[in-house]
């Protein structure tokens, strides 16, 4: 009889989990002040705000739209275990390009960085798909261990990174290049543990185990063609909720720079800090999820993928009417308590916990085997549609201050307002949506 308790994980998903963890640290220790460097005058590039969150917008986009490409390679010719390889390499190339004070290692570093995370990220999530057989119930447990895995670095990373790039110390380029460090430990830890913890794993492309079992030229069955179409039903709401959430590191990090007391409680804060609530919240609330799910589960009662989406976005909506309040005091010129952001970032934490690790796992479930890697990156790539749309409404905050878009309270409020609206509305889309999804996944999700 197969084991199924979480207890009994295979040991090769904590190796992943701590690769994933350093490669996490070094992205978004580098994203908690991108935007920060790129408007600075005092070792920046001084840049306005919105060629900032358009730079950031593309750049953020990109790296989850290289997965597309990422993917194809690794289930015809590489295999997910050379593709991490290689992305790792390529991306603490790019860090430490980034960390040379110069332009052009700067934008060599971003294209490189994109690249390598193309190689990367659809494949390590990947790789936890293929530690478990077809039914196997630990694999939505081992998602949620493996999320944690990213917060963790998520967590540290723009604590580290953000202290060294705005401390007056050591500066912008010694953020960069211990993103860049962060990246290297991973690589290192997989090389070393590879063999032992993950013998024979993703060591043979997806592609080829198919062409020997005389699978690969069989048409998709109406069963996996049903899987994909709900993975790109999913994938198209997953945009509405991630345009939102990418206003961490782009315009509510101008608010936490500009708009919020950075000394509270006898601490001074930076404005990196706050993007590391995000990833706290989501170590100390990922238990809980699981915990819950398992709960209602067990009951009978447990909602199924769309319902849980459709919540994350209701909770998308209601994190961004406390930024409208907080927007609203701002306006008046006082800065306002760092409780509204953190409160904003715990809000969206339960959101995230509602549709992302869901999101995962239901992929690695839903995909045609012999397609796991690409698909993983077409979902990957919902978000380089949302990231890059994140990036050209962030550039718009200033208009919105200036009531050019519209007004209805003014000022900032309005700008975190049309956040309210537009998740609220997806929200109750895919409620409505759900009995219909949850047909096309068969009970697999």
């Amino acid at each position: 009889m197969q084991e199924t308790r979480v207890s009994k994980q295979p040991p090769g998903l904590f190796l992943l989990f701590g690769v994933e963890m350093w490669e996490r640290f070094s992205y978004y220790g580098m994203r908690a002040f991108l935007v920060l460097f790129l408007v600075s005058t005092a070792g920046g590039f001084g840049w306005s705000k919105q060629e900032a969150s358009n730079l950031y917008g593309w750049y953020i986009g990109l790296v989850y739209l290289t997965p597309l490409l990422g993917g194809y390679l690794a289930d015809r010719f590489l295999g997910t275990h050379r593709a991490i390889i290689i992305g790792s390499i390529v991306i603490a190339s790019g860090h430490f390009c980034l960390a040379v004070p110069s332009r052009p290692t700067f934008f060599l570093g971003l294209a490189l960085i994109i690249l390598g995370t193309g190689f990367f990220k659809s494949n390590i999530s990947t790789m936890v798909g293929q530690l478990y057989q077809p039914g196997d119930r630990r694999r939505d447990p081992a998602f949620t261990i493996f999320y944690m895995g990213i917060n963790t670095g998520a967590a540290v990373g723009p604590i580290i990174c953000g202290y060294l790039a705005e401390s007056k110390r050591f500066g912008w380029h010694w953020g960069f290049g211990a993103a860049g460090v962060g990246m290297v430990a991973g690589l290192v830890t997989y090389l070393l543990l590879k063999k032992r913890y993950l013998p024979g794993i993703g060591e043979v492309p997806a592609g080829r185990v198919a062409e020997r079992a005389g699978h690969v030229h069989q048409p998709l069955s109406s069963e996996e063609w049903h899987g994909i179409a709900a993975i790109a039903i999913l994938a198209f709401f997953n945009i509405f909720f991630w345009v939102a959430f990418e206003q961490a590191g782009s315009s509510m990090n101008f608010f936490a720079k500009e708009r919020t007391e950075l000394h509270f409680l006898g601490i001074d804060f930076l404005a990196p800090y706050f993007q590391s609530v995000n990833p706290i919240a989501i170590v100390v609330l990922a238990p809980v999820f699981a915990w819950m799910w398992g709960r209602l589960a067990a009951r009978g009662r447990e909602p199924s993928t769309p319902v849980k989406f459709a919540t994350g976005l209701f909770l998308m909506s209601a994190s961004f009417a406390i930024m409208v309040v907080a927007g609203r005091l701002s306006d008046a010129g006082a800065r306002v308590s760092p409780l509204w952001l953190i409160a904003t970032y715990v809000l969206q934490t339960c959101g995230e916990l509602c549709l992302s690790p869901v999101g995962l796992s239901m992929v690695t479930k839903l995909a045609p085997a012999r397609f796991a890697s690409l698909m993983m990156g077409i979902w990957f790539f919902a978000f380089f549609v949302s990231d890059r749309c994140s990036g050209i409404l962030a550039g718009l905050v200033e208009k919105f201050e200036r009531g050019e878009v519209f007004h209805i309270m003014g000022g900032q409020a309005d700008f975190f307002l049309m956040f309210v609206v537009v998740t609220l509305i997806a929200g109750v889309a895919l409620f409505a949506l759900s009995g219909p999804v949850k047909r096309l996944m068969r009970g697999r999700a």
